[in-house]
């Protein structure tokens, strides 16, 4: 390795030196990578200072300038985001740290100069997991002024939501209420974000230049030494053209749900996962609805438009690149001003009724129910692009190697006399051939780990397609012969059409595995019995768990599933534990701080 000998700061290493160093950090992650460096870098510059004022007897120099970027994701975009950022300020001389947010002391946040939030929303406007903390802090009783902060906010979300980018609202919101300055306006980004953060980053890297002390950054070898860590070429910009080799129904024929057991080849891709992780799959729209959709507006398939700079037909537009199955406020607002359509008009101009419209249509429903003669590019413009659908990965590949299980519900169902399916579901369930190729990428959940004590207990709830993970849990769990106990609670209607992988929890269970299986069959009896209600039936047993350091996960539904199982976590706390309602809850933010209490809800 050739060193630049010049620089003071980068004295030429050994090679058992750095051997040494390639070993320490052969487990980070991207983000720990980009922390660590700026804390050689630190280091470093201490040390120089430190000499200097040794010889000199002189007080020492007052701190360097530095930015917090805080990130708090649900799916991995928050952060993916937060670290590109701190990328940028890094490589323009400035140093920023990068933290999530369930790593991050919420009291620290008084000692900040400069703060950087990315945060994502789920549910009902509710924070992620990470953000969790830092959220309630800062809008309780506790909350610090922060009168010498200045800040920026990102928020990612989707319009389709009634409570878009809620979160970021609300850390705006706090942060000001404090006596914090903005450095810009609040961001809010729609599923198609790339371009706005782009701008945003530049004007706001500009500014934090401007009015931050620039540092030397020291060029350590940890970039070289990154490079050597297992990666592959393809991401969400950049997917893998991957091969479905099989697509499954794993329900019964009498079952209310479709739920497709997926197999994706990944052979000669270099993708790798971990157990807990999203796989990321693009689709393209159903033919009839693109030919519907065309009826409706008075457009030609061969019409050609265009879509940032890319020429295309109209036809391989819908069919490819654009959005026709979810239906959101922006697309009805674009289509009016388009249209100058009178019904859509007055739709707009009531909130709660243009909600409840959007909830039971999709893209196609909207255009058929108020059809207007537009132009090509007038349609390709209101509407926004493909977005890749995120599932829980139900496959280990220490037991598949180059493949990827997924458990998928085909959503499916009529209205307005019409069919209708959900978009990438029912493009692997129905539209995709064994043999045809579906292009995907991994999306890494840090979220959603197994302990890394092997002998430590997990309990696992997951109704539905929620079990996907823990299929993979149990793969894991098995080929590193892990020896802690481990506990599922699934539900489903019914125990005939709907338990899903039978035989696999079965045999789980026989070799001993799976130490309990406790199941809830909702229809299976008169009265209607969830996951939450064997949680509690249970309550004396999972307490004892958690005493003994159980992990806690719950993966499914995030709008009622998940928060009837926190409840009733809650009460097992609070009855079998002999704690109060604070205490309690005090309980249960212990566990999430800990990495023991993990949701991977959507």
């Amino acid at each position: 390795m050739s060193q630049n000998n010049s620089n003071p700061f980068s004295p030429a290493l050994s090679e058992m030196q750095l051997s040494q160093l390639t070993q320490a950090i052969s487990g980070y992650n991207k983000e720990q990578l980009v922390w660590a460096s700026g804390y050689l870098a630190g280091m470093a510059a201490s040390q120089q200072s430190g000499t200097a004022a040794a010889q000199s007897a002189a007080p020492s120099s007052a701190p360097q300038a530095s930015i917090s970027i805080l990130f708090g994701s649900q799916t991995g975009n928050a952060k993916h985001e937060a670290i590109a950022f701190g990328e940028k300020l890094t490589s323009q001389g400035l140093r920023a740290n990068v933290i999530n947010m369930a790593d991050y002391k919420p009291r620290k946040i008084k000692d900040e100069t400069h703060v950087v939030v990315f945060v994502s929303t789920h549910g009902e406007g509710d924070a992620p997991d990470d953000a969790i903390e830092l959220h309630e802090f800062l809008g309780s009783k506790k909350a610090p002024k922060l009168a010498n902060l200045q800040y920026a906010v990102v928020g990612l979300g989707d319009t389709s939501y009634e409570f878009f980018c809620q979160t970021a609202k609300d850390f705006d919101t706090r942060f000001a209420a404090q006596g914090a300055q903005a450095i810009a306006p609040r961001l809010d980004c729609d599923v198609d974000y790339a371009d706005d953060i782009a701008a945003w980053s530049d004007t706001i890297s500009k500014t934090l230049v401007d009015a931050l002390q620039s540092v030397q950054t020291t060029q350590v070898p940890v970039a070289s030494a990154a490079n050597t860590l297992a990666t592959s070429q393809y991401n969400k910009q950049n997917p893998f053209s991957a091969t479905l080799l099989s697509a499954q129904k794993i329900t019964g024929r009498d079952s209310i749900k479709d739920i497709q057991h997926i197999e994706i080849s990944l052979e000669d891709s270099g993708l790798q996962y971990q157990v807990g992780d999203a796989l990321g799959v693009y689709f393209t729209n159903d033919a009839s609805v693109v030919a519907r959709i065309l009826a409706a507006t008075q457009t030609t398939a061969t019409d050609s438009v265009t879509i940032k700079g890319e020429s295309f037909t109209l036809s391989d537009a819908l069919s490819e690149k654009l959005e026709l199955t979810l239906s959101y406020p922006g697309f009805v607002k674009a289509y009016q001003e388009a249209s100058q359509d009178e019904g859509l008009k007055a739709l707009l101009a009531d909130k709660a009724a243009l909600r409840t419209f959007l909830e039971e249509r999709q893209i196609v429903n909207i255009v058929e129910q108020f059809p207007n003669a537009l132009s090509a590019q007038a349609l390709v413009d209101a509407l926004r692009p493909i977005s890749p659908r995120l599932y829980s990965i139900a496959s280990s590949q220490s037991e598949v190697e180059d493949e990827v299980h997924l458990t998928v519900a085909h959503v499916k169902y009529s209205a307005f006399e019409q069919d209708h399916q959900g978009g990438a579901s029912g493009f692997l369930s129905t539209r995709l051939e064994e043999g045809d190729t579906v292009k995907v990428f991994v999306e890494s959940n840090d979220n959603f780990r197994l302990p890394s004590d092997t002998n430590t207990p997990i309990i696992m709830v997951g109704p539905g397609t929620g079990i996907a993970p823990f299929r993979a849990f149990m793969q894991e769990r098995e080929a590193s012969e892990a020896e802690g106990q481990n506990w599922l609670f699934f539900g489903n209607p019914s125990f005939t059409q709907d338990f899903l992988y039978q035989v696999e929890w079965q045999s789980y269970v026989k070799s001993g595995l799976l130490t309990k299986l406790s199941l809830a069959f909702s229809r299976d009896q008169a009265q209607k019995i969830y996951v939450q209600d064997r949680l509690i039936e249970n309550g004396q047993a999972v307490f004892e768990w958690l005493e003994k350091g159980a992990y806690f996960y719950v993966c499914g539904d995030a709008m009622r599933m998940a928060k009837d199982v926190e409840n009733a976590l809650l009460h097992i706390i609070q009855t079998h534990g002999n704690k109060d309602e604070a205490t309690a809850k005090q309980y249960l933010v212990d566990l999430r701080k800990a990495k023991r209490y993990q949701k991977d809800v959507y």
